[in-house]
């Protein structure tokens, strides 16, 4: 049974889009490791944006530099 874990930042995924990845995943697991889709587990995770670093500094903090 595999278990696919997704961690994306919170600014606005939406249902559909969520929705697309996990068939994505589903759909590819069963393609190249012929796993089966009805055991296959997706679960997303999204993190706010203060709990997320890269290189020492909050994504919240890269993004206001950036603007």
């Amino acid at each position: 049974m595999p278990f696919v874990n997704i961690k994306i930042t919170r600014d606005g995924a939406t249902p559909g889009q969520k929705a697309e990845l996990i068939k994505g995943v589903t759909d590819l697991l069963v393609k190249v490791l012929r796993k089966n889709p009805a055991t296959t587990v997706v679960v997303i995770d999204e993190v706010e944006t203060d709990n997320w670093g890269i290189g020492g500094e909050t994504v919240s903090v890269i993004r206001r530099k950036s603007k």
